[in-house]
């Protein structure tokens, strides 16, 4: 069994799933080579408060890209509304609805990179329920094997995948930071308590991406915090608020705070940033959990009793509302190994909570084992000392079924080797990294 390189591992993502060799190449050389479009569920009409409008955008992030939006409009940002995050480095079509404004005041929005069409108006705004998942066109370039074996690699590892019952559902390198990864390692601080830790950890870790005065700062932050805000650069606007509230609260060096100095830092940082340190552990302990089944050869599409399950929506995809996640008996297990196979069930893992139920059987092993390595368990995620972080917990599906619609292989333009194309669609929550990890290894 392959294990994964070193940046994977530190997400949790121990392994590959597929042992064939893959084709190699670089992902996002450029924005075109990473099309995302959208598909989502809104209807629009001629009435409502809210314009829904069809936004295109190259390299933009999309938070970043609401707060322009909102400032042309000199609207708040929260009268602005979408069904999900796309990836900043691509080319990435959504939807989304904006509250109380005139449509000829969006139509005159120019923002470089970036084209709004107003499709019209409805009685609510968009959100997450509204996503049913993207469409994805990707090209990996610089393959330098025949296409003839490039062919034949691809057809093994979908082979693979069908085998053992789909792609493993990992949780991408997006969730914890592209360039700095750590926000995973800030949010276990919290939940053991450590927080000291945890702002030292997001305040003072260096990664290789980051720019010499970046790291710098970060040097100086371990000892000094009024040289460190003053080498911090002007972009990193979370560092530099943090390091303003410990100043400002009589702290000059890490050794001068109480838990309540660091305490107050955190809570400079927008609720839902905070919130993320805390999904990004769980999603590290669901990567650990889903790592650990692979390794012990255990199918993505069979359950035994015990472990939990949910079933399809309208659009044959995981319906993870709570009503509809069962656990497996004796009474139910061939019924529910039936539909598993069928594709209209998925077994599911959890994501961590303080009122998480943990699997029986082996899953459940595995999921005692994962918390026990990592000293946690369920109920840190209460986080006394910061409440409003506080996780009951949910499911995810352990696996995603893709049907790779294309595959095209052509000269790259670039390097002067090969170029693939992958066209296929995902689920919400699901990463196109994960599926293209293991095409290309």
């Amino acid at each position: 069994m392959r294990r994964s390189p070193k940046g994977d591992r530190e997400i949790g993502i121990l392994i590959y799933a597929t042992d064939g060799d893959g084709i190699g190449g670089r992902l996002k050389v450029r924005a075109e080579d990473f099309v995302v479009n959208e598909i989502s569920e809104i209807e629009t009409g001629e009435k409502g408060d809210y314009i829904i409008v069809e936004v295109r955008k190259v390299n933009w992030d999309t938070h970043i890209l609401v707060k322009n939006i909102a400032k042309k409009l000199r609207i708040s940002k929260h009268r602005i509304s979408f069904a999900g995050t796309k990836d900043k480095f691509a080319v990435t079509t959504q939807k989304m609805s904006i509250k109380g404004v005139y449509e000829e005041d969006i139509r005159r929005i120019r923002i470089k990179d970036v084209d709004i069409r107003v499709l019209g108006r409805a009685r609510r705004h968009v959100y997450l329920g509204d996503l049913i998942g993207n469409d994805f066109d990707i090209v990996v370039r610089d393959v330098s094997l025949p296409a003839d074996e490039i062919r034949r690699r691809i057809d093994r590892i979908y082979d693979e995948i069908g085998e053992i019952g789909g792609f493993p559902n990992f949780f991408g390198v997006q969730r914890f930071g592209a360039v700095r990864p750590l926000t995973h390692i800030v949010g276990k601080h919290i939940l053991r308590g450590n927080v000291r830790e945890a702002v030292m950890c997001y305040l003072t870790d260096i990664f290789e991406g980051e720019s010499d005065a970046a790291k710098e700062a970060r040097r100086t932050a371990s000892e000094d915090f009024k040289s460190a805000l003053n080498a911090m650069p002007l972009s990193l606007k979370y560092e530099r608020a943090m390091l303003d509230v410990l100043i400002k609260r009589g702290c000059t060096q890490p050794e001068d705070c109480t838990d309540d100095d660091f305490i107050a830092a955190l809570r400079v940082l927008p609720l839902h940033l905070r919130k993320m340190f805390v999904h990004a552990y769980q999603a590290y302990l669901f990567n650990l959990v889903l790592s650990k089944r692979i390794e012990r050869g255990i199918p993505l599409n069979s359950a035994e009793i015990g472990e939990f399950v949910c079933f399809t929506d309208r659009y044959g995809l995981p319906s993870l509302n709570g009503e509809k996640v069962e656990r497996v008996t004796a009474d139910n297990e061939g019924m529910i190994n039936m539909l598993l196979k069928r594709r209209r069930a998925f077994v599911v893992a959890p994501l961590f909570g303080h009122e998480s139920v943990l699997s029986g059987g082996i899953q459940g092993e595995i999921e005692r084992e994962v918390l026990n390595a990592e000293k946690i368990s369920t109920s840190d995620f209460l986080v006394e000392k910061i409440p409003e972080l506080r996780s009951e917990g949910h499911f995810r599906n352990i696996a995603v079924h893709v049907n790779i619609e294309r595959v095209d292989i052509g000269d790259d333009e670039l390097y002067g080797d090969k170029k693939v194309r992958f066209k296929f669609f995902l689920p919400k929550a699901s990463y196109a990294t994960v599926v293209m990890r293991e095409f290309m290894k």
